[in-house]
């Protein structure tokens, strides 16, 4: 069953004299007890997908489509009922815990406040659910007076999961959880994300430049590309058989595949080009993908993919 279903999303913001597309056209389904990535290069307009879901754009920011949750459109609804949806319903694990965090609360302090704040409990009643999130993500509760100052990467990473996760939300959305950690700390952080998320039957957009985060964590993949989805397929499937040409160079960069470098640059979101936004770095563009821009197809396996290579000819 669909918990989530994007329909025609379009996130557009002014920066100076440009216009931003950030995310255009966007399509995308997350059923129950999924867990989905999003992947693809900095840039891609990844993290603009999750803060559009959670409703956290900046006022300039021009959105339009569909964003609809358990029948509601967040995109339609009053600020008061999009607060009490927000940390309870839908969670999210912001990137860069340091900055995310604030350096003069103690870290009790800060997750005990979202108890409050959504169920109006006592202090005393939220602390003690404050000590069972923490002792959750492996921090011992007798460090709750501490400050973020105080905590590694590591445990920064896991204090951000335990406020994402302090209502068990149906929905949580993962902003780069691993990024800046070390191999160790990153395996650690995947096992017990995953493992959380899985024991507690949730939903999880995790969105990652890091392949080897989402072989080992996600059902499916959505690949962004210069503010767009142009492939969504299993996960067996992308690794196996990725269908647009810009997954299979993605996947050639990696170490294990023999880190090779991609070709050229990715556009920026305020100049892109016209036709298939990737024909400038790909090997198989023909005059028609300089010209028209192509539409999400199905392959045979399965695989929704953006390319006119499987629509079966080139003009």
């Amino acid at each position: 069953m669909n918990l989530l279903k994007i329909e025609g999303l379009r996130v557009f913001f002014r920066s100076g004299d440009k216009i931003v597309k950030a995310n255009n056209s966007i399509d995308l389904e997350v059923t129950d007890n999924e867990i989905i990535g999003i992947i693809g290069e900095t840039g891609s307009g990844k993290s603009i997908l999750g803060r559009a879901i959670m409703t956290l754009l900046s006022e300039n920011t021009e959105i339009s489509g569909k964003i609809i949750y358990r029948g509601e459109d967040l995109l339609s609804l009053s600020e008061s009922r999009l607060r009490s949806i927000r940390g309870k319903s839908i969670g999210i694990i912001l990137q860069n815990p340091s900055a995310a965090l604030n350096p003069v609360l103690s870290i009790g302090d800060q997750i005990t406040e979202i108890f409050r704040y959504h169920e109006g409990m006592s202090k005393q009643e939220a602390r003690i659910r404050t000590a069972g999130i923490l002792e959750m993500v492996g921090i011992d509760p007798d460090r709750m007076g501490e400050f973020p100052h105080q905590f590694s990467g590591g445990m920064k990473q896991r204090i951000m999961i335990a406020m994402g996760m302090a209502f068990s939300p149906e929905l949580l959305i993962a902003d780069e959880p691993t990024k800046g950690l070390d191999p160790e700390t990153k395996d650690n952080i995947v096992n017990l994300l995953r493992d959380l998320v899985r024991s507690k039957n949730m939903s999880l957009i995790l969105i990652t430049h890091d392949l080897d985060v989402a072989e080992k964590m996600c059902d499916r993949i959505a690949v962004m590309y210069a503010g767009e989805i142009i492939e969504m397929a299993s996960i067996s499937n992308i690794l196996a058989e990725p269908r647009h040409p810009y997954t299979q160079v993605l996947l050639a960069s990696l170490p294990d595949k023999g880190l090779k470098s991609i070709p050229g640059e990715s556009p920026g979101l305020s100049s892109l080009p016209s036709g298939c936004r990737f024909n400038p770095r790909c090997i198989y563009a023909t005059d028609k993908c300089k010209k028209d821009h192509p539409a999400m197809l199905l392959t045979e396996i399965g695989t929704d993919v953006r390319c006119f290579l499987y629509d079966g000819g080139q003009d």
